[in-house]
C-alpha cells in the first residue's frame, strides 16, 4: 500500500506542479494565467502535506508536526484554489450578475483561513480534534458549494468546463468524511485518493482550454 500510495501522491504532484508552469507559459490572457496559478497553488501547497507523508512511509523519524503543518498549508491553498475558481468562472463567463453570490466568496475564504489559524487546530500535534475538524471546514464547504453551483449553471454554454461542477461536488464529497473522522476511521483517508483525482480531472480542464484550438 504505502508503494502504490506514494507513487500516486509524487505522480499527482508532479503533474499539478508542471501543469502549472505549461498553463502559465501557454496563457494568452489574464483568466489563463489564473488557471496555471490555481494549479501550481495546489500542487505546491498539496506537497507539503503529501511529501512528509511520503516520508513518514520510509524514514525512521517523527514525522508529526511536519504533517500537521502540512495539513494547515494544504487547507490554507485548497481555500485560495477555490477564490480562484471563482474569479476564472466570472472571467471565462463574461459574467457581470449574481454579485452577492460571489460578493461572498472572499469573506467565506478569509473566514475559513482564520479558523485554521485557532491554535486549537492542535496543527503541530497533527491533531485529529473532531470539534475543529467541523468547525474550519464548515465556510470552506459553503464556499465549495458556492462556486459548486457558479459553475453547474453556466455547464451547458461551454465544452471545456462542463463537468467542473462534478468535479467540485465529488471532491467535496470525499473530503468531507476526511477532514472530520479520519482521526478516528484512518481507513476514511483513502478517501482521498479520489479527491484528487477529481483535482487532476480540473488541471486537466485548465489545460484544455489554454490549446492553442480556441473551441470552447
Amino acid at each position: 500500500m504505502k508503494y502504490g500510495e506514494s507513487t500516486f501522491d509524487i505522480l499527482y504532484l508532479a503533474f499539478a506542479i508542471v501543469s502549472g508552469c505549461l498553463i502559465l507559459r501557454r496563457a494568452r490572457n489574464r483568466n489563463e494565467k489564473r488557471m496555471g496559478l490555481a494549479a501550481l497553488i495546489l500542487g505546491c501547497g498539496d506537497a507539503f502535506h503529501l511529501i512528509p507523508r511520503v516520508l513518514n512511509y520510509f524514514v525512521a523519524a517523527d514525522m508529526t508536526a511536519a504533517l500537521g503543518i502540512g495539513k494547515l498549508v494544504t487547507s490554507v491553498t485548497m481555500t485560495v484554489f477555490y477564490v480562484l475558481l471563482c474569479a476564472i468562472w466570472r472571467d471565462y463567463y463574461h459574467e457581470t450578475g449574481l454579485k452577492n453570490l460571489t460578493a461572498a466568496v472572499f469573506p467565506l475564504a478569509c473566514a475559513r483561513i482564520a479558523l485554521c489559524l485557532f491554535p486549537q487546530n492542535g496543527w503541530l500535534e497533527n491533531s485529529s480534534d473532531v470539534t475543529w475538524g467541523i468547525i474550519r471546514n464548515v465556510p470552506f464547504v459553503i464556499l465549495g458549494a458556492t462556486v459548486c453551483w457558479l459553475f453547474f449553471i453556466r455547464r451547458r454554454e461551454t465544452r471545456r468546463f462542463r463537468l467542473l461542477w462534478l468535479y467540485i461536488l465529488l471532491s467535496f464529497l470525499f473530503y468531507i468524511p476526511v477532514a472530520v473522522a479520519a482521526g478516528i476511521v484512518p481507513m476514511l483517508g483513502m478517501l482521498m485518493l479520489p479527491k484528487t483525482v477529481c483535482y487532476i480531472l480540473m488541471i486537466a480542464a485548465f489545460l484544455g482550454a489554454v490549446r492553442k484550438d480556441p473551441a470552447r
